[in-house]
């Protein structure tokens, strides 16, 4: 078994390159995962200019000066984001009132169409899985009121921890756009001589996460405009906060587009009930979803690694639990740096053992 492992090691690690791309995979997993919560506004950052990196790249080169071009590109995304927070904001918000107030109709509504399930259908359900079913509800219910108040008073001590970010992230931001080349020379610094791998990986992965970044960013507005729109011309109620979910369901591969179904479907029963605009609406759901995994998802994500669904969905499970919401943006990223990780070493590896053969 020793022997095994010594193998093993010298097969993976006897080259330096690949010790130090071991150290600082370690040495920033470790930083991320202690100290995440405090370095939060600059991964925020970090994200947000690799979604605008693309247009002040574009637009110095036009310009011939970074410096105007990313003063330029940041007022264009300021007044963007600030028009529409100003403008949806206060919809989703007005929509997500009076959803609230209306859920416990729905949810009785919902009840009641359960408990005479079994006088319809007697051969299928009986009245006793109909009462565990709707005791197991409420009680998930219960639970996520409760949870929804807990995380409500929580935030309310954050609201100057949040003030803040406003205030940092944004300058964060443009001092990363305007001096890019001298914040990458000053961290290639700090990195040892032995970085061949860690070059070979970096490179690979720095154009990935941007078009990731910015391919999910489109997915998101096109996904929520799109259903937006169609359940506006279908006439359902909260149009816009149920867009806004499907838009934002596109950041968990697989599984937020069958945990979104529940609201859309729930709104729509309880307007329409078992009725043909009922069905029409999840037909419709259903359009846009396959559409966006088979039409835009290629589109946008053509220079992505492709990566088996049992692998995105497994990714999403392990990062989300670690790193929370940015995990689960990152899930797709995180499991193709693993996948260049994996080749890195193997190539490490193969050209090793051809260069020991006689």
């Amino acid at each position: 078994m020793f022997e095994l492992v010594k193998a093993w090691y010298v097969k993976k690690f006897s080259d330096p390159h690949s010790v130090t791309l071991l150290l600082m995979l370690v040495l920033t997993v470790a930083l991320l995962y202690f100290f995440g919560s405090y370095v939060m506004p600059v991964l925020v950052a970090i994200v947000i200019a690799y979604l605008l990196e693309w247009p002040v790249n574009k637009l110095a080169q036009v310009l011939g000066n970074r410096l105007i071009a990313a003063i330029i590109v940041m007022a264009a995304f300021t007044g963007i984001a600030l028009g529409l927070v100003l403008g949806i904001v206060p919809i989703l918000w007005q929509q997500l009132s009076n959803l609230l107030q209306e859920s416990p109709t729905m949810i009785e509504e919902g009840k009641d169409f359960l408990l005479h399930l079994p006088d319809n259908y007697p051969t299928l359900i009986s009245t006793e899985q109909v009462q565990s079913l709707v005791s197991g509800v409420e009680r998930k219910v219960l639970e996520l009121g409760e949870m929804i108040v807990s995380i409500s008073l929580t935030s309310l001590k954050d609201v100057a921890a949040w003030l803040i970010y406003l205030i940092l992230v944004p300058l964060l931001v443009f001092f990363m756009l305007k001096d890019k080349n001298e914040l990458t020379k000053g961290i290639a610094q700090l990195i040892p001589k032995d970085r061949k791998l860690i070059a070979q990986v970096w490179y690979e992965m720095d154009h990935q996460i941007m078009n990731y970044i910015r391919g999910k960013v489109f997915e998101i507005i096109i996904v929520g405009v799109v259903s937006y729109v169609t359940f506006s011309l279908l006439d359902l109620r909260y149009a816009a906060l149920l867009g806004t979910l499907v838009g934002f369901s596109v950041l968990i591969p697989f599984i937020g587009a069958a945990l979104v179904t529940i609201p859309v479907a729930a709104v729509a029963l309880f307007q329409y009930g078992i009725a043909p605009e009922f069905w029409t609406i999840l037909v419709a759901y259903s359009i846009i979803q396959a559409l966006d995994g088979n039409v835009l998802v290629p589109l946008l994500f053509s220079e992505a690694v492709d990566l088996n669904p049992v692998y995105i969905i497994a990714a999403v499970l392990f990062f989300g639990g670690i790193w929370g919401f940015w995990g689960v943006f990152f899930a797709i990223p995180l499991a193709s740096l693993v996948k260049a990780l994996i080749n890195a070493w193997s190539s490490k590896s193969e050209s090793l053992l051809e260069s020991m053969e006689p």
